[in-house]
């Protein structure tokens, strides 16, 4: 049985074609049809966008501004174009993080003809379990790391200074810390995909455990765009908890590939 990785450098034309009929792809193929799924991705995030703007007052104001409320911060614009530069950074980077399931979907359409065809009908479960994934993990940055993070900062007021947030610094922190806990949580499918690939084994990320802790350590004081302590290490202690899940997503993925490799 080839690898996963041999597959998708030899992808068939036709999905729906038996073995025989199935027609390998040149090296422009690729090409031509990796155009054609980044070019449906791109419109799936300017759909996306369009109910962005739709829903841009709400999005900032209920949303975004409403944890920065609860703790007691105050906002203020110091610059001319700031509001509008908030409002493009708002509606471009909500709309990727909204279009993420249809973008994950085109990405594993470009993946499918390189995958087995019992593989295949399992392309929309692995879809909505990694847009599963991603949303999890925008949650955990709203609802965990974002509270913790501006109640950390709203205790450095003084008498004689206040605490006051430049609106468009605030939204941009918010939406790279959101989107930065989207893309970590993505870990486990990470390790599926790499154990299918042949790259990682359950034994190789029990062994090197101690150098993830380390890698993981890094990894969250360059997600978090903030450098204090607090945010790191709630963004760490779930990183350090989808490891384990990875291995344990890796020992599953393996025990249920070697079966089909022995009967190659």
């Amino acid at each position: 049985m080839s690898s996963l990785f041999e597959r998708l450098l030899t992808r068939s034309v036709n999905l729906d074609a038996s073995d025989d009929e199935q027609k390998e792809m040149s090296f422009f193929d690729h090409l031509e049809e990796l155009r054609w799924q980044i070019v449906k991705s791109l419109l799936a995030m300017i759909v996306a966008i369009g109910v962005c703007v739709y829903f841009a007052d709400f999005i900032v104001n209920d949303l975004l501004l409403k944890p920065l409320k609860t703790v007691g911060l105050k906002v203020q614009v110091l610059s001319p174009y700031g509001i509008v530069m908030m409002y493009m950074e708002t509606v471009l980077i909500g709309g990727l993080i909204l279009g993420m399931p249809a973008i994950l979907y085109f990405i594993w359409q470009f993946i499918a003809p390189g995958l087995l065809p019992k593989e295949r009908r399992y392309v929309s479960r692995i879809v909505g379990f990694t847009s599963l994934c991603f949303f999890a993990g925008v949650a955990f940055g709203y609802y965990v790391l974002l509270p913790a993070a501006l109640s950390f900062f709203a205790g450095f007021g003084t008498r004689t200074i206040d605490l006051n947030i430049a609106i468009d610094q605030y939204i941009s922190f918010v939406l790279a810390l959101l989107l930065g806990s989207g893309l970590v949580f993505e870990l486990p499918m990470i390790s599926y995909f790499l154990t299918k690939l042949g790259l990682v084994t359950p034994a190789f990320l029990r062994k090197y455990r101690r150098h993830a802790i380390v890698v993981i350590l890094i990894i969250a004081a360059v997600v978090t765009p903030t450098p204090d302590m607090v945010t790191q290490v709630l963004m760490a202690l779930p990183m350090f908890v989808l490891y384990e899940v990875s291995i344990l997503v890796s020992y599953f993925s393996q025990k249920k590939k070697m079966p089909e490799e022995s009967t190659a």
